[in-house]
């Protein structure tokens, strides 16, 4: 049974939660960076899932290697060894420098592995964050994450964490004692609306955390796999952190995260879980990443990220970031993505941000897709 969008809309109303402040659209399907709703209409994706659909949606190499895992094996639990979990594993290492990986299903849930890995390496429990920074909302990766709105409700949280300013090493400096675990950092701000800090920013970050003997946990999330221009945005600033958090753009959508340290491990049966790292996630994860990587795709990032920020800029707007990560200025963000809507264009907010999250293999003619449409409605 086909169901227009309005019977979508009225089913999602009866009987799910309604914590999410959707836009009212109901996609049924999505080729590269398109997609379609259930009335036809079809839509430029330039926000990718929040920058998780790195290759586009229904990519045939993603899909090659779900079906092929599909007929083979889909769950064993990690009890048993399996081919592709190893496999995966090794490639995340190399491609990083980091010894060893704990997969995880999403982002949040390799916030929550790295707090729990900081305080059993160092033997300290807290934890430095920024303000501003968004790294979940589980109980522990909510206690990292600056904004009210998303903790008071759920007060108290899990004590030993604390925030200093983004962007200035002299507070994270006077902020570091003899009791800091960790500090966890994004390389840009992405929720906060695409905030980038100075060049050197982040090699100050781990100059500091060095001479004070503190982890440092970098939240690439959001900027992995090539999103800001480099393969990882830490590899652009010429450092090594202690742990890296992935997700989004590992498994272009298939539901993966990982997290990755080096220099200690866990116990065994200190952490686990009952999905993680199972073999169709594994698989797919493995063909996104080595799609990135042989064709480059952080290169072309940088490329057609250029090209955007310049365009907008073009149209007399403000915009910012790095890569395929992008934040457009406006007075109203939903109202603008509300307009984009209406002519065939999705994009995701933050306040009033409008944030550019492509998939990493557009082209020139999709930004200057966007641009069109974006010029027709400012």
């Amino acid at each position: 049974m086909k169901f227009t969008p309005e019977q979508v809309f009225k089913l999602e109303a009866k009987y799910h939660s309604q914590v999410f402040g959707r836009f009212p659209v109901a996609l049924v399907k999505g080729k590269g960076p398109y997609v379609w709703d259930a009335s036809g209409k079809k839509y430029l994706d330039f926000f990718a899932g929040i920058a998780v659909v790195s290759l586009g949606h229904c990519h045939p190499k993603v899909v090659s290697a779900l079906k092929k895992q599909a007929e083979t094996l889909w769950h064993v639990s990690n009890w048993y060894y399996t081919q592709p979990q190893a496999e995966l594993a090794e490639l995340l290492c190399k491609l990083t420098g980091m010894e060893k990986v704990f997969f995880t299903n999403d982002g949040t849930e390799s916030t929550e592995c790295a707090i729990k890995l900081a305080r059993k390496a160092s033997g300290k429990k807290e934890i430095i964050a920024f303000k501003n920074s968004f790294h979940g909302r589980t109980m522990g990766a909510l206690s990292l994450t600056w904004a009210e709105k998303y903790r008071k409700p759920f007060e108290p949280l899990v004590p030993g964490m604390k925030f200093v300013d983004y962007n200035n090493l002299s507070a994270l400096e006077q902020a570091l004692t003899s009791e800091t675990a960790a500090v966890i950092v994004g390389p840009i701000q992405g929720e906060a609306g695409v905030l980038v800090p100075d060049p050197g920013y982040l090699k100050g970050v781990r100059e500091l955390t060095e001479k004070k003997g503190v982890l440092m946990i970098m939240d690439e999330c959001q900027t992995g796999f090539g999103r800001t221009g480099d393969m990882f945005a830490f590899k652009g600033e010429g450092i090594m952190p202690d742990m890296i958090c992935l997700a989004k753009a590992l498994g272009n959508g298939f539901p993966i995260g990982a997290t990755l340290f080096r220099g200690f491990d866990f116990e065994r049966g200190q952490h686990g879980g009952t999905f993680l790292g199972g073999p169709l996630a594994c698989a797919v994860a493995k063909a996104t990443v080595e799609t990135i990587v042989k064709e480059k795709l952080h290169l072309n990032a940088r490329k057609q990220g250029a090209y955007l920020m310049k365009e907008v800029s073009g149209l007399g707007l403000k915009c910012r970031g790095k890569g395929l990560m992008v934040g457009l200025e406006t007075t109203d963000g939903r109202k603008t993505i509300e307009k984009l809507i209406k002519e065939g264009v999705l994009t995701v907010p933050s306040g009033n941000t409008v944030r550019l999250l492509p998939p990493l293999n557009i082209g020139r003619k999709h930004v200057d897709e966007f641009i069109n449409h974006l010029a027709k409605i400012i």
